[in-house]
């Protein structure tokens, strides 16, 4: 059966870790549906995704932090982002195959479980977890290292919305913080239209508007790097 103690003895081989304790792999692959179903844990993998999470954050951070040394902490940030980010997990645990060993309840099984990202990004938080809590930090950290690597070596540092554009400008040019404000809001419900100002110190006011308060501010912070942008 999938999530079993004999199962899983292949992907021990893939990780490259030979557990003391077996039960923390086989929980760590056990989805809820399946809990207390003979062969596979007592309990499902929430608990050790949720450890897991931590630990993950902690080795990407370190590993940033020691292979980009000129980055700013606004980049390191934007790198780690996209490294932790469930998109990534789930890219990460198929190369592992994690899938493969996923036990879940017939009926959870039949939708598809095994290939859903959301899923798969929990497999992989669960077994960095239990790596961590059977090896310690060294051992969880060689693995990220090695599954993560491409990714660690490629990632470019995402761009930068304009909203966290313009705040990183003002900061630089030791600025108050932007200020936005809603001007007005308009529209029936299903179709409501925002119109928002950004005030930066030095600065005329750039407006915008946008379905959303959220969209309106950035189309405002757009505009107003535009500015920027167009002054001599």
């Amino acid at each position: 059966m999938a999530g079993s103690v004999d199962s899983l003895d292949l992907l021990a081989e893939t990780l490259g870790h030979r557990f003391a304790d077996p039960k923390l792999l086989v929980e760590a692959v056990t989805h809820p549906s399946a809990a207390k179903l003979r062969g596979t844990a007592r309990r499902g993998y929430e608990r050790l995704e949720f450890l897991g999470d931590r630990v993950l954050s902690l080795i990407v951070a370190d590993l940033l932090w020691r292979r980009f040394p000129k980055a700013s902490e606004g980049e390191l940030t934007r790198r780690h982002t996209e490294l932790v980010k469930q998109a990534t997990l789930a890219i990460v645990a198929t190369k592992m195959n994690l899938g493969r060993y996923l036990a879940a309840s017939p009926g959870e099984a039949a939708t598809g479980l095994h290939e859903n990202a959301s899923v798969l990004a929990d497999l992989c938080e669960a077994v960095i977890a239990a790596l961590y809590l059977d090896g310690g930090l060294a051992v969880a950290c060689g693995v990220v290292e090695r599954w993560w690597g491409a990714q660690l070596a490629d990632v470019p540092a995402p761009p930068l919305d304009p909203k966290t554009a313009l705040q990183e400008w003002a900061q630089a040019q030791g600025l108050k913080l932007p200020v936005y404000r809603t001007l007005k809001s308009e529209g029936p419900a299903h179709r409501r239209s925002f119109t928002v100002s950004v005030s930066v110190q030095g600065l005329p006011d750039a407006a915008a508007s946008g379905p959303s308060k959220r969209t309106a501010e950035t189309a405002a912070a757009a505009a107003a790097l535009a500015n920027i942008a167009a002054k001599p």
